[in-house]
């Protein structure tokens, strides 16, 4: 047996302590090399609250100073009434509505969340809403805003105009127009970022294909069909950052794609005409409606499983929606049934259903959680 001096030992231990803390602390470097700290964020962009989470800052509770006073609503975008029907979430009435131009799409939160619009693609129209008031304030000429996003420095507006086939960069103060993307795919609608905000992964429903467009130069980087006689709808990326979920609704459930190879890697199966995509506050879940056959499926980032389904008692429609500040109401637009659902996120089970008129779509939950808007009917980050 070897034998040590008391020095000997001490200088062994100071060495093995040395060890094995230098083998933590590479640990811990490998695993923050692998979060979203160590990525080059899109300059001018808001670093995330959480390393591995970039929905950290969507926590109930966790309400700017911005929205702080606004009013609780939900506002309903009626495309075959041309108006926008307003619910209080308390009482789940429809409290008011005011018209806008022909067919609006989607209620969409501002960057700097002071302004909502509800963009009127056939009416080259932004309708301005105040929801510190929630009232109409005004509107704003733009060509085609099937949909709008917000880069996530803020910089500009991307008004998704699905008709013209381009990406419109605009200032996202007055949305002046700054540069047009053509876009070689037929109804592009939807899309989601990077977690570095440098890139955004979009929908083209009607050519079933997907493309990848570099936000710092303004740009289409690649194109890709999904298999089958694809139908692709709604985007989200995953909390870590590393896989973007793609609703398709021929193919009945949601593509896996890496953003980064730009790679289509599996298909979970989630129900007839799979349409919307919505996280669960905790960051746990995504809440994925499939509008064909009434129901809603939900899907753990973790595991990648389908842990329940909800049926909409009698049927429905679910489209486009919302959860709630506090993360216990999934609010959901009916499309082809002339209401809105409001379903508890603890069982499934059904709230209300409020009947709002003709064509409800992408309805916005306000105020929310978060610290800047990236677009759609209410992305926060």
């Amino acid at each position: 047996m070897l034998q040590f001096s008391n020095g000997s030992r001490a200088l062994l231990a100071a060495a093995l302590l040395c060890f094995l803390c230098g083998c933590q602390l590479a640990s811990s470097q490998a695993e923050s090399d692998s979060g979203l700290d160590a990525l080059d964020l899109l300059p001018g962009m808001p670093s995330y609250l959480d390393p591995f989470d970039l929905y950290a800052a969507g926590r109930p509770g966790l309400l700017s100073e911005t929205v702080r006073d606004h009013l609780e609503r939900i506002y309903v975008p009626l495309g075959g009434a041309n108006r926008v029907a307003v619910i209080d979430p308390r009482n789940y009435k429809v409290i008011d509505s005011f018209p806008t131009d022909k067919e609006p799409q989607h209620v969409t939160p501002s960057w700097d969340l002071k302004t909502l619009y509800a963009g009127s693609d056939l009416g080259n129209t932004l309708t301005v809403i105040d929801p510190a008031t929630g009232k109409k304030t005004g509107t704003i000429p733009v060509d085609d805003p099937y949909n709008l996003y917000f880069t996530p420095d803020g910089k500009f507006a991307i008004v998704v105009a699905e008709r013209l086939r381009r990406l419109d960069f605009r200032e996202p103060q007055t949305m002046k127009l700054i540069e047009s993307v053509p876009v070689n795919c037929r109804g592009v609608d939807h899309m989601d970022f990077s977690a570095d905000g440098r890139y955004v992964i979009a929908s083209c429903e009607f050519s079933g294909e997907i493309i990848k467009v570099d936000i710092v130069n303004r740009k289409i980087l690649a194109k890709l069909a999904v298999p089958g006689d694809g139908m692709p709808q709604d985007v989200k990326v995953s909390p870590d950052g590393r896989t973007f979920y793609v609703a398709d609704m021929e193919a009945d459930g949601i593509h896996l794609v890496n953003g980064d190879t730009f790679k289509i890697t599996g298909l979970i199966k989630t129900g007839k005409g799979c349409h919307g995509l919505y996280t669960s506050r905790d960051s746990k879940y995504l809440y994925v409606t499939n509008r064909n056959e009434g129901s809603v499926s939900v899907l753990e980032f973790a595991t990648q499983a389908l842990i329940a389904k909800w049926w909409i008692p009698g049927g429905g429609s679910p489209d486009m929606g919302g959860v709630s500040a506090d993360g216990k109401v999934l609010w959901l637009a009916g499309r082809y049934h002339r209401e809105v659902y409001a379903i508890d996120t603890a069982d499934g089970k059904l709230l209300a259903r409020i009947k709002v008129g003709r064509g409800p779509h992408g309805l916005c939950v306000w105020p929310q959680p978060g610290r800047y808007s990236i677009g759609h009917t209410g992305i926060l980050r």
